[in-house]
């Protein structure tokens, strides 16, 4: 494996094959003073507007969620990302990031927050022309117009390209006619401007801007959906909807482009909102263990509940790490391109393209932590968490959503190993030299000799095998099944949980080995804590996918030899995550919620 000690960011999908260099990368510890202070108006945004009001919002209260909207308008909330020539606050990519986890445990109103500010008006910030982004950008930053997007259909969900609505030419050329239907659009029931995506003579997939008001142009009632109620969810009519043709946009025929990158970025910011809401959901369920007492003693003191709380904690911590590095890597790409001559959604696009596999990674371990955290949570509270009256319940329904928009968890799964795999076929990833050492490292005798010495050489070295593990299995998938790949679709799922989890386990060791040499060791132990049951864990969980992946399609010696290589791939030595978990625990027990 390659050692990079070079400033320069790794490339997306590069951390496979090379070292990450632990000082240069991004954690949450490094967070400004601004960007503190972003966080903290996030927190205290909804506590003081969205969630004591949360049972009117789910209601639907008619002008309620576009108050709200306009109300964070105002703070500044929505116009973190766009630039100050169009109203906005025009600040980094980490700090729209913060924003969305800031956001994240607001229920309904974060999903209208993030359908808004990304799906909602980033197309038209990336793809409009002058005019258009001069017209709606100012209003959409300042929530003065809501903004939504219209991609889905009742026969195409993710095959996007799939869709039925069509457009055509009105024969003095002035307007596009749309005829069709989109439905689970997101802030449909009350945006100002929609991006809608149509077939322009029946194949010609483009993108358009569509006012509320538009003739032709209809919605149908609101959704009754299992959860994030108070989200407005409604069908699009459009029977000989008249688009003025100023505002298609975009090329015509390229609307794919619009669709698929506008997606990368969500996807990264769903992760994030899925962050906040995990924080928000593990602390109210902490703090009900704590004050819960059975047998005359509080449930926090019992065993099972401290593991559970624990591991909620680990997930978190991991997530934010992996989360933060990618964001990073985003932001220092988009000031590169920005520097070489590109424009600012240039920039923000090819940099959100560049990290399309991290972004798919992050879509679908976020969206599972959260589901993770608000199913033991219902768990912690028992009977009290199958009612209505209590939050965890809400916060369980709503979590569902989120494995399957933004693209299922299935298809970025397989996107995720699709999208290396593309690479290394063009030679932008070079996968084939570090796969065929790890074949011939297979066919060795195992080195015993010394081992590194260092204070993480040992999480080093499972990381470093880890990768192995993957380059191994990968490669043999390729050799063996090569054009049918494809269509193994639980292969590629088995290859892309393996490298969510070595992304996450590597980004929490490199947390920790900046951590430790910022603050020392004495006052890490518990991030190592986290860290090393996650390795521990990981190790499992990896070495099952790999055997999975292997035993569908290799046999015989060739089977029997890459099992031998993944079980040493995947081995560490014992660790006793039982107390490890303990003392997370405690240190939740203290601050009475999640607070690492």
């Amino acid at each position: 494996m390659e050692t990079t000690k070079q400033a320069k960011a790794l490339q997306g999908g590069e951390w496979l094959i090379k070292e990450s260099n632990p000082f240069e990368t991004f954690i949450p510890e490094d967070f400004n003073e601004e960007q503190h202070m972003v966080m903290d108006m996030c927190t205290q945004f909804l506590d003081a507007e969205v969630l004591p009001i949360i049972d009117r919002i789910d209601k639907l209260e008619t002008g309620l969620m576009p108050s709200l909207l306009e109300k964070a308008g105002e703070q500044g909330l929505l116009s973190t990302s766009f630039p100050e020539q169009y109203g906005g606050l025009g600040k980094d990519f980490i700090t729209s990031t913060i924003v969305n986890e800031g956001l994240g445990g607001g229920h309904s109103f974060s999903v209208a927050v993030a359908a808004h500010t990304g799906i909602g008006s980033l197309p038209i910030l990336y793809f409009g022309t002058e005019e258009q982004k001069q017209k709606y950008i100012p209003k959409l930053a300042s929530g003065e117009w809501k903004g939504a997007y219209g991609l889905t259909e009742p026969n195409s969900g993710s095959d996007a390209l799939g869709a039925k609505t069509t457009a055509r030419l009105s024969d003095d050329g002035k307007y596009y006619i749309l005829n069709g239907q989109k439905c689970w659009i997101t802030n449909g029931g009350f945006a100002d401007v929609y991006t809608v995506f149509a077939k322009i003579d029946g194949d010609k997939f483009t993108g358009f801007i569509v006012e509320r008001g538009f003739e032709g142009f209809t919605q149908g009632p609101e959704e009754h959906k299992m959860g994030i109620k108070g989200s407005s969810t409604v069908q699009l009519y459009f029977q000989d909807c008249k688009v003025p043709v100023e505002n298609v946009l975009g090329e015509i025929g390229r609307g794919h482009v619009i669709a698929f990158n506008i997606l990368n970025i969500g996807r990264l910011k769903l992760c994030a909102a899925a962050l906040g809401g995990s924080k928000r959901a593990a602390t109210i369920s902490i703090q009900y263990a704590i004050t819960r007492e059975q047998f005359k003693i509080s449930i926090a003191k019992f065993g099972a509940i401290k593991h559970k709380m624990a591991e909620m904690a680990i997930r978190m911590w991991v997530c934010e790490s992996a989360l933060y590095r990618a964001s990073k890597w985003i932001d220092d790409k988009e000031h590169e391109l920005m520097a070489n001559g590109k424009t600012f959604a240039e920039a923000l696009l090819g940099a959100a393209e560049e990290y399309a596999i991290e972004c798919a990674m992050l879509k679908v371990y976020g969206s599972e932590v959260l589901d993770y955290v608000v199913d033991e949570g219902v768990q912690i509270h028992g009977g009290n968490g199958f009612s209505d009256e209590y939050m965890i319940s809400k916060a369980y329904r709503d979590s569902r959503i989120n494995r399957i928009y933004e693209g299922t968890n299935e298809i970025n799964r397989l996107l995720t190993v699709d999208m290396v795999l593309k690479r290394a076929m063009k030679g932008k990833l070079d996968l084939m030299g570090p796969a065929m050492a790890v074949q011939k490292e297979l066919m060795s005798i195992p080195d015993f000799g010394s081992e590194e010495e260092g204070a993480f050489s040992k999480e080093l070295k499972y990381i470093a095998n880890f990768k192995k593990a993957i380059l191994m299995v990968a490669g043999a998938a390729v050799q063996k099944l090569m054009m049918q790949l494809e269509k193994e679709q639980e292969v590629l799922m088995n290859i892309a949980d393996m490298a969510i989890e070595t992304y996450n386990a590597e980004s929490a060791l490199l947390r920790v080995i900046k951590l430790t040499e910022q603050k020392g060791a004495a006052a890490t132990q518990l991030q190592g804590d986290i860290m090393r049951t996650y390795l521990y864990d990981a190790a499992d969980r990896i070495n099952k996918s790999g055997k999975d992946a292997l035993n569908s399609f290799a046999d015989g010696d060739e089977l029997r030899m890459m099992h031998i290589g993944l079980k040493r791939f995947t081995k560490v030595e014992p660790f006793n995550t039982k107390d490890a978990r303990r003392r997370i625990c405690e240190k939740l027990v203290s601050d009475n919620g999640y607070h690492l």
